[in-house]
C-alpha cells in the first residue's frame, strides 16, 4: 500500500495481478486514461448507430468518420495526427471565391485533384 501522501497512483490489486510489470507512470496512463476513453468511444458508435437509423451515414462526415475510425486499430503509430488528416482539407491553393460556409469539421472532397497534396507517409 502506498503513502497516501504519494504522488503516484496506486493500482488496484486485481488490476497489478493480470498487468504485465510496467512503471507506475505507464500503468497511470490506462488506470487514468481508460475511463474516459472508453466512454467517448461509446459515444462515437451510438452517433454511428443514429446515423445509419436515420439513413443518413452516407454523409460525407459520416464516411470521414468511419475512416478516421479505421486508423484506430490499425496498429501504427501517429494515430491522432492521421485522424486530424482524415478530416483536413487537403488542397494548397485557396478558393477563389469563398462559399461563406462556415467549417463543417470534415473535408467533403469535392476539388479538382490536381489541387490535392498528397499526404505525407508515417
Amino acid at each position: 500500500m502506498k503513502h497516501p501522501d504519494s504522488k503516484r497512483p496506486s493500482l488496484p490489486k486485481r488490476v497489478r495481478a493480470s498487468t504485465p510489470r510496467v512503471s507506475a507512470a505507464a500503468a497511470a496512463i490506462v488506470e487514468v486514461g481508460f475511463i474516459p476513453v472508453r466512454a467517448k468511444l461509446l459515444e462515437v458508435a451510438a452517433f454511428l448507430d443514429r446515423v445509419d437509423r436515420h439513413g443518413v451515414s452516407g454523409d460525407f462526415r459520416c464516411v470521414a468518420l468511419r475512416e478516421a475510425a479505421a486508423v484506430l486499430v490499425d496498429g501504427r503509430n501517429r494515430r491522432a495526427r492521421r485522424i486530424l488528416e482524415k478530416f483536413s482539407d487537403p488542397t494548397t491553393e485557396p478558393d477563389t471565391i469563398s462559399t461563406g460556409k462556415a467549417a463543417l469539421g470534415a473535408w467533403s472532397g469535392k476539388l479538382a485533384p490536381e489541387k490535392v497534396r498528397k499526404p505525407k507517409e508515417s
